[in-house]
């Protein structure tokens, strides 16, 4: 009797301890995918400006260059493949020089329009948490950028919640240290893979704005609009 006593004793503590813990466990806050990209959104957010290395990949196209961003919105491309080529976005007209053509051509930008690196800034993360679905691409934990890397990222898949949006899907692979993005990948609706690599990422180094005003060459000719219209 005493022995079923002492077990019985024993049990009612065990068990006790597992529901503490059970209640421990569950008042903890749990890192959502969305939770880590608000907390990126939000370390972006304390970023006024930033430079990287920049690689863009589309088909079996690679373009190489240096992007300046200064918040909120302000972008620049300075690219040495294509040697001399620039793209700049001042939050509401997208131009791109294309030295090969003498051409500078200009778009106005309505907002909502995503535009690749421009993803990579507090604005940009924004639209992402409220245009598209976050999920870990395969759990919390860093994980290889590529297949025998050694460099380890958190990677999150997003999926569009509407047609209206100009990637499908896309896959940030986020530096679970610095919390910067070192990776983005999406599919356009048109069935193309587009990717955005970024290196050498330095922070809050006292970016002009006039680096984001361009002057362009004289003898370069000019378009307008040569994407779409500003109200499509």
């Amino acid at each position: 009797m005493l022995k079923r006593g002492v077990s019985l004793f024993f049990l009612f503590i065990l068990t006790f301890a597992f529901l503490q813990n059970r209640a421990f466990l569950y008042g903890q806050d749990i890192l959502t995918a969305e939770g880590y990209l608000k907390m990126v959104s939000d370390h972006y957010a304390g970023i006024r400006d930033y430079e990287a290395n920049i690689v863009i990949r589309s088909g079996n196209q690679e373009m190489i260059g240096r992007v300046s961003h200064l918040s909120p919105k302000l972008i620049r491309i300075d690219f040495t493949r294509p040697a001399e080529q620039v793209i700049v976005y001042n939050g509401e007209i997208l131009t791109v020089y294309l030295p090969e053509y003498r051409a500078v051509l200009n778009q106005n930008i309505a907002r909502g329009r995503n535009q690749g690196a421009g993803l990579a800034s507090a604005q940009g993360l924004s639209l992402l948490r409220n245009n598209y679905v976050t999920s870990f691409l395969t759990g919390p934990n860093p994980e290889p950028l590529d297949d025998n890397s050694g460099e380890r990222v958190v990677k999150l898949k997003l999926t569009r919640r509407s047609i209206a949006e100009g990637y499908r899907e896309i896959i940030l692979s986020i530096d679970p240290n610095s919390r910067m993005i070192r990776r983005i990948e999406g599919r356009t609706i048109a069935e193309v893979d587009v990717r955005f690599d970024f290196t050498n990422i330095r922070t809050n180094q006292g970016i002009p704005e006039q680096r984001f005003i361009y002057d362009s060459p004289p003898t370069a000719s000019m378009f307008n609009n040569f994407l779409f219209r500003d109200n499509e």
